[in-house]
C-alpha cells in the first residue's frame, strides 16, 4: 500500500469513527487523529506493529483508547494521547516530577510524547516484575500500543462495575499490587482506585500507568499512602477484611529498599 493510499485509508477510518456521533463526540474524534497523530499510525502499520484501527474502546480526558488489530488478525488495545493545551497542564507536573526525565523542556507535544514513553516504561516495570498489566507492545510519538484485555464482546469491566465474589481475595490481590509494585518494580501508581482497575476472569489488572513514579521520586510516600487509603477505601465498601494503612505501609517500605538510586534510563 502506497503512502498517499494509507494516509487515504487512515482518513476513511476516521470519518468511520465519526458516524453515528453527536457534535461534541465528533470533535473528540478530531482532536485524537490530528494530521502528525495519522501519520504516527501510518508509520506503525507500515512497520508491522498494527494492521487496521476499528473501534473506539473508553474514551478519558487525556485520550482515546481502540480496539485494534495486528497483521494475524489478533486484537490490540491503541491508546492515543491528546496533543491539546489541557492535556498538557496535566502531563507536564508528572513528567516534571519524574527522576527518569529529568531537564525535559520543550514544547507541548515533545512533553506529551514523554508522557506516551513514560507510560511505556512503566508497563514494561509492571510487567517484568509479574503484576498484572497489559502487556506493552510499542509506542511512538503519542500512541502505545499494548495487550488487549477483553474479548469479542468487548473490553473488561472496571472494578467499580463488578460484584465480587469474594471481595478479601481480590482485596489481598489488589494490595500486592501495591506492595510488589514498590519492592520489584520501584512504581508507585499514584492513582490506584476502582476505576484503573480491570476485572478478567475474576482476576484484577492494573492499567492507566502513566502517572506511575519511581520509588525515588520526592513524593512517592505520599503517593504510596494515597493508593492504599484509596483501595482500602473501596473495599471497605465491599465488605473486605481491611488492613490497616499504617500495616500495609510498614509492609511497603521495610520489604524494600525505596532508598536505592532508580536510575532506568
Amino acid at each position: 500500500m502506497s503512502y498517499d493510499e494509507m494516509y487515504s485509508y487512515l482518513e476513511a477510518r476516521v470519518d468511520a469513527l465519526k458516524t453515528n456521533k453527536t457534535g461534541d463526540e465528533r470533535q473528540t474524534v478530531d482532536e485524537v487523529f490530528d494530521k502528525q497523530t495519522l501519520m504516527t499510525l501510518y508509520d506503525m502499520m507500515t512497520s508491522g506493529v498494527i494492521d487496521s484501527v476499528r473501534f473506539p474502546i473508553s474514551t478519558g480526558k487525556e485520550g482515546n483508547v481502540f480496539y485494534a488489530e495486528d497483521t494475524d488478525g489478533d486484537p490490540l488495545a491503541l491508546k492515543i494521547f491528546r496533543t491539546s493545551t489541557s492535556t498538557f497542564k496535566h502531563f507536564s507536573r508528572y513528567i516534571e516530577g519524574d527522576p527518569r526525565f529529568k531537564g525535559l523542556t520543550g514544547n507541548r507535544r515533545k512533553m506529551i510524547y514523554a508522557w506516551t514513553n513514560k507510560e511505556y516504561r512503566n508497563l514494561q516495570r509492571y510487567y517484568e516484575a509479574e503484576i498484572p498489566v497489559p502487556e506493552p507492545v510499542s509506542f511512538a510519538k503519542n500512541c502505545l500500543v499494548m495487550e488487549y484485555i477483553g474479548d469479542e464482546r468487548g473490553p473488561c469491566p472496571q472494578l467499580k462495575d463488578v460484584v465480587l465474589d469474594d471481595p478479601d481475595d481480590t482485596y489481598d490481590e489488589v494490595i500486592s499490587f501495591i506492595i510488589d509494585g514498590w519492592q520489584d518494580a520501584h512504581l508507585v501508581h499514584g492513582d490506584m482506585s476502582e476505576y484503573n482497575i480491570l476485572m478478567w476472569d475474576d482476576q484484577p489488572i492494573l492499567i492507566d500507568c502513566g502517572q506511575a513514579m519511581t520509588a525515588d521520586h520526592f513524593n512517592a510516600k505520599e503517593l504510596l499512602r494515597r493508593d492504599i487509603d484509596n483501595i482500602n477505601r473501596f473495599f471497605r465498601n465491599r465488605g473486605a477484611d481491611i488492613i490497616k494503612s499504617e500495616v500495609i505501609m510498614e509492609e511497603t517500605l521495610n520489604g524494600g529498599d525505596d532508598d536505592e538510586e532508580d536510575d532506568d534510563e
